[in-house]
């Protein structure tokens, strides 16, 4: 018996030495990159909107393609703020500027507005060679930046100056460009970001080795923003980091609060005396929706404010093209505007940011039609009034449908929707449902949103994957799907959410 073990050891043996002989060197060589030697930091990165849920959805899909047998025919994509995808259908005028200055022939050969063609051929003049396929400068076509002064010019009734405008591939890459510029080490500069907050942020933060300062909203005041917990928060980061800056987003993701005037203030005068740069997340500044809410930007607010604040704070503020009425996500088209940063170190951004090329041309066209959108008077104004308006109080509608329904369930608390595109309910969770998603190592929040993905198909994102106060559970839906599928939907969630209780009861 030993005697044939060992025989068959030798066999095996000569067939393995045949089998990597024929291996090329590359395949028996150990990897350069591995697990162990890549950065960490990417290894420890996380983003919960296109997480473990968002890849189950995707699996769900494919299985249903196949013919699974599920209790849906369809998975709902309330994880995204991706307008499109639910349906929103895209405005006109922008569209028909991106078909023309595509394919420039289309402008004398179809019977489109005069505006749409003379703005196709102005943006088509400011490329090179009169194609889109041309690189732009780093920061983005003049003619563009300078229509985004504008913009904000007539927004805010101050001047802007265009040298300090710059074009980007939608809001994140600008955010993340600012977060680029601060120190890891052992003290590393420290970002105080809300609580619930936007995934970007703390995966850019771990991305960079810096250190995340939270500050909790107040869920029990419509999610406002406590000066007291402001100050706290950053006392007590002094002990591991250097806290350089400080993260406003408003209309806020994931909860949809829309800060007032006197909050604005608050804020610039906590970042004046703690010396703190304002990153104002200000993507979602045409979504407001509730009575007796209005935006108001940091830069509006910092001029009308006086010395010492309007030449010593810093901001940083962001518009993108993917949210507001517009929508357009997957063109990647934002802006990025600054307000008293050093000068010196505004160069190294600008040299920073050479490295990458440039933005998308096509999402800076796009861009220019959102910063300077059809006028009064112009062929193009009414129809366009018209497709804004009507996303608008469409959305207007759909948030309060949507806090409405989650306010009748039981063991449900949800805020007004004042702004931006999502709510973040609360939900109270049986002890037993917290024990058995224990012990299948899940949080409490994901185990339920897992069982709502399974059993219902709609996909929305867990509370702990925006961070939140220790206890309590959350979860973001967006407001997006189109009302007919809206309603399905809670619908559908209601009687999941009477079972699951039940269940655990």
């Amino acid at each position: 018996m030993g005697r044939a073990k060992k025989m068959l050891s030798h066999v095996l043996s000569i067939r393995f030495q045949a089998v990597t002989s024929m291996l090329s060197p590359i395949q028996c060589r150990h990897k350069s990159l591995t697990l162990e030697n890549m950065r960490q930091n990417i290894v420890k990165l996380e983003y919960a909107v296109r997480g473990p849920l968002v890849m189950r959805a995707a699996a769900i899909e494919n299985e249903l393609k196949k013919g699974s047998n599920k209790p849906f025919k369809k998975v709902i994509r309330a994880n995204l703020g991706d307008a499109h995808a639910m349906g929103q259908k895209p405005i006109t005028f922008i569209r028909q500027v991106l078909a023309c200055v595509t394919l420039p022939e289309l402008i004398d050969k179809y019977d489109f507005p005069s505006d749409v063609k003379q703005r196709s051929n102005e943006l088509l003049d400011a490329c090179g060679g009169r194609s889109v396929g041309a690189y732009s400068a780093s920061y983005g076509l003049e003619i563009i930046r300078k229509d985004v002064a504008k913009y904000i010019e007539e927004r805010d009734g101050h001047p802007s100056k265009w040298e300090d405008i710059l074009i980007t591939a939608g809001a994140s890459m600008g955010i993340k460009s600012i977060l680029g510029l601060y120190s890891p080490g052992n003290k590393p500069d420290g970002v105080m970001i809300p609580i619930p907050q936007y995934p970007l942020y703390s995966a850019s933060l771990v991305e960079f080795g810096l250190e995340a300062v939270g500050y909790f909203l107040d869920e029990d005041n419509a999610w406002g923003l406590d000066m007291n917990e402001l100050n706290s928060a950053l006392e007590k980061s002094k002990k591991t980091c250097s806290v350089k800056c400080i993260v406003i987003i408003n209309p806020g993701n994931p909860t949809g609060q829309v800060l007032s005037r006197e909050n604005i203030e608050s804020v610039i005068k906590f970042a004046h005396e703690n010396n703190l740069l304002i990153i104002a997340d200000e993507v979602y500044q045409h979504n407001v929706y509730a009575e007796g809410s209005k935006f108001h930007s940091f830069k509006k607010v910092l001029r009308e404010m006086g010395a010492p604040y309007t030449d010593e704070v810093e901001v940083t503020s962001f518009m993108t093209i993917s949210k507001g009425y517009m929508g357009e996500c997957g063109l990647r088209g934002g802006w990025l505007e600054i307000v008293n940063m050093e000068p010196a170190v505004q160069a190294h951004l600008y040299k920073a940011l050479s490295a990458m090329l440039c933005p998308t041309v096509l999402g800076q066209i796009a861009t220019d039609a959102v910063a300077k959108p059809p006028k009064q008077g112009e062929p193009s104004y009414d129809l366009f009034n018209k497709e804004k308006t009507a996303v608008l109080e469409s959305l207007k509608t759909r948030a309060k449908m949507v806090v409405d329904t989650f306010n009748s369930m039981e063991g449900f608390k949800c805020n007004a929707v004042q702004g931006a595109m999502y709510c973040f309910p609360r939900i109270q969770l049986p002890p037993k449902a917290i024990e058995a998603a224990k012990a299948d190592g899940k949080a409490a929040d994901v185990f339920y949103a897992f069982a709502l993905l399974e059993e219902t198909g709609i996909c929305v994102v867990a509370g702990s994957g925006f961070k939140q106060r220790p206890g309590t559970y959350h979860f973001r839906t967006t407001i997006l799907p189109q009302t007919d599928v809206l309603k399905e939907m809670l619908n559908i969630f209601q009687d999941f959410h009477q079972k699951f209780t039940k269940k655990y009861a």
